[in-house]
């Protein structure tokens, strides 16, 4: 399969705040096409396995948090979690690890994963169909950069995190050599 070269175009499913929603519960259901995440801006993309996982909880998602302002020092206009879970994992993630920086986006469906070509079978994890590793850098809706983890195989024994990290995409941006992945974040009991 050749490389895409522009972001796959897709209707994520997100819950929004509304106040005007009455109740213990304010939010409302949004469409967001991918249109309207890329056109005209420079975001970076993670995408991991799974809410709620150890290495995604205690330092994937955590150091993306931490180096938000170094991101867009770097002309970066937004960095976005991609994850095959609903919006409501999503959101009861985002308040567990306090994520105020990085965009949480729901890929309940898989769509924009299965067309970016990085969905794969976890089942032999009890996780069924979920997102590989990656991240990438897009510009106006063309992938300027990916950086996919080693070892892309359905039903794979290991969770490769070596190359989607927070610390490989900022020297990338700074045209400088990684010095790999940084130690955990955050502690995560699961």
């Amino acid at each position: 399969m050749a490389p895409i070269e522009r972001v796959p175009r897709v209707v994520f499913k997100t819950r929004v705040r509304d106040e005007s929603v009455p109740g213990p519960n304010p939010y409302r259901w949004q469409d967001l096409s991918s249109d309207a995440l890329f056109a005209g801006r420079r975001v970076v993309v993670f995408s991991l396995p799974g809410a709620f996982t150890p290495t995604c909880s205690s330092n994937h998602l955590p150091r993306y948090e931490e180096l938000d302002a170094e991101f867009r020092a770097q002309g970066v206009d937004q960095i976005i979690c991609v994850s095959v879970n609903d919006a409501f994992v999503m959101f009861q993630w985002g308040r567990h690890v306090g994520a105020k920086n990085v965009f949480l986006l729901p890929d309940g469906n898989g769509e924009f994963t299965r067309k970016m070509g990085m969905l794969v079978d976890k089942s032999n994890l009890g996780f069924g169909l979920r997102s590989w590793r990656y991240s990438m850098l897009v510009n106006d809706g063309l992938i300027e950069k990916i950086f996919v983890e080693p070892g892309f195989e359905d039903h794979c024994p290991v969770d490769p995190f070596e190359v989607s990290d927070a610390d490989t995409m900022l020297a990338f941006l700074k045209g400088q050599q990684s010095a790999g992945v940084s130690a955990p974040r955050a502690t995560f009991e699961g």
